[in-house]
Parts: C-alpha cells; structure tokens; sequence
C-alpha cells in the first residue's frame, strides 16, 4: 500500500515507443468508457503569469475506472518561448492514486504521456473518420514540433500510409526537420512548404502549432479530414462549415477554442456533430457532404489509461526508482 515509484522519462519513452499498438488501442478503449460514464473528468485549470501571458501550467484531475481504478492528476506547464532557446515548449508530471485508498502510488514524467494520448487521439480519430484509407492521398502537417512527431508516429502505427506529407511551419528550421523524420521513419515522399494555403489544399490537415487565435478563414472542402488537435487554428466560420467530432462536448467548448468561438458567434451546440466515441461505437456518422473536423480538447483520463499502462510495464521491467519511506506516517497511532 505505501509503494511509491518514480519513472524517469527515458524509461516512458521507451515503453510508449515499444508498443505503440497498445497505446492506441487504449485510446480508443478509454474515449468509450468515458462515454459510457466510467471516468470522471473535471475541467481543468489554468496558471497563468501576468508577466507571461502566452505561459500557463494546467492541472487535469480525472478518475478512470473499467479496467484501471486510479486516479491522479496531469501537472503541465507550456512555456512558447522554451522553443527560442531550443527546449521543448512542454514540460509535465503525472500522480497516480490508489482509489481504494487515495494514496498516491507513483509519480511519471508526463510530457511524453501527454504527446503519446494526443498524437494516438489524432491517428483514433483519422482512421475512424477516414475508413477508406490514405492511399491517393495526402497529408499536410500545420507545425512542425514534439507534438506534431509524435502524430505521424502515430498515424503510421495505425496504419495511415498516405501517398505523401506535406509540412508547413513558419520556422522552417523545425518543417526541415519533421521532413526529414518521415522520410527517414517511414520512407514516404515528404516536403517542406512555406505556403500555408498549399498545405490547406491537402486531403488530410494536421494542426499543430502554438498559435493563440485563429487565422485560417477559408472554409476546407467535402472530403477533407481536419485534425484540430492545437484548437485555436481555425476561423469559427470554418468551423461552421463542417461537421464536427469532438472527443467531450462539454470541455471543448471553452477556453475560446475554435469550437467555443463557434458557440459563441452562434448562441448554440447545433453544430456539433457527436463525439469521437460515437464515431467508435457507430452511433454517429458525418454525412459526408461537408468536411469533417476533429477537435480533442484533451482529457485528463486519457493520461491516466496511458500512465497506468506505462507504470504497469516499467514494473514488470524492474525499471522504476522505488522512494523507500516517501511516506512520513504509515499508521493512524
């Protein structure tokens, strides 16, 4: 009961990267039972620094029951300007709980858990909303960051093979490099484009960058498969012109994201398609009439499924760092 581990990041990563079939079915696993009521998932909360208007840490406590009964709490903070002096802009820690007991079982280096569930979020939601497949296609990347690595990692494991990828960036530096890493991981033709407008023709758009409002204001195409997994990309008119999936309805329509600004020009939900887990579970279908848009606000259960996972297996491997006596008392008297 007053077992407490430590997992270092190197050992996150490489349970995340050697397995990365799991993670994504745990995804799909967890948007279903949040559905169904089994989590509870409060809102989150925001930091925020007079003096750093664009830096925040946001705490996501959630409870995850099924198969996982933990609670806990995703502690992560983004710093943009991180990225000027070449550090990543995120930086997270994860606490599990006992939910027997609420006592806290163990702590994780979280930035890799947090682009983990995101980027299989992404992949869930491209294979649901894309059941024809890539092939003939292709797919632009809007950011060419950590978070925007770890979805075309984890599109190619869930089997999106598109016939080429475009990257957009504005510091072309960092599209250089996301070029270079499909071609060097999946072998796929990719290439850089300093046109925004070039990348936004492209079957399947992938965002994700920084930006803290919106810029894209022309409407995408029938057909097209929008991943707004940055969430402040987009225009609420172009919102308005697709259908929308939502991985919660609730969460996603706040904060001023490209949602929440499409409630607030219209007064209304109607625009809202259904949820990812709808999707999942052939409750909702797009009509496909009108492009389709994907918009994950994040849930903090999505940490806890892919924390619980990870924890499990560093065990296993005797590669966690026990903290003897974290505990001060152990007995009431």
């Amino acid at each position: 009961m007053f077992h407490f581990d430590v997992v270092a990041g190197g050992t996150v990563r490489e349970v995340l990267n050697g397995d990365r079939a799991e993670v994504l079915a745990l995804v799909s696993r967890t948007y279903r039972d949040h559905e169904a009521g089994e989590s509870v998932n409060p809102d989150s909360y925001f930091l925020r620094f007079p003096e750093k208007p664009d830096s925040r840490i946001i705490a996501l406590p959630a409870y995850l029951g099924g198969g996982v009964r933990l609670a806990g709490i995703k502690w992560i903070a983004g710093f943009p300007r991180n990225t000027e002096a070449g550090l990543p802009r995120a930086s997270a820690v994860l606490i599990l709980n006992d939910y027997e007991t609420g006592y806290p079982i163990a702590c994780l280096e979280a930035a890799n858990i947090s682009a983990a569930r995101t980027a299989a979020s992404a992949a869930v939601a491209a294979t649901a909303l894309r059941p024809a497949g890539f092939a003939g296609t292709r797919v632009a990347i809007v950011g060419g960051g950590v978070i925007a690595r770890n979805i075309t990692d984890y599109l190619a494991a869930a089997g999106c093979a598109p016939d080429a990828y475009l990257v957009h960036d504005l510091h072309e530096e960092s599209g250089q490099a996301l070029v270079a890493h499909l071609r060097d991981t999946q072998g796929r033709p990719a290439s850089f484009t300093a046109d925004l407008g070039t990348a936004l023709e492209a079957e399947t758009v992938v965002f994700a960058t920084t930006a803290p409002a919106p810029y894209v204001t022309r409407p995408f195409e029938p057909g097209q498969l929008v991943l707004n997994i940055s969430l402040r990309d987009l225009a609420p008119e172009v919102v308005l012109a697709a259908d929308n999936i939502l991985d919660d309805v609730d969460h996603c329509l706040k904060a001023n994201t490209s949602p929440h600004l499409a409630e607030q020009l219209t007064g209304s939900r109607e625009f809202v398609t259904g949820t990812l887990a709808g999707v999942l579970n052939g409750e909702v279908t797009p009509g496909g009439e009108r492009p389709v848009i994907f918009s994950p606000f994040g849930l903090g259960v999505l940490d806890l499924a892919v924390g619980a996972f990870v924890l499990e297996r560093a065990r296993a491997a005797g590669a966690t760092l026990a903290v003897p006596d974290f505990f001060g008392e152990t007995r009431r008297w």
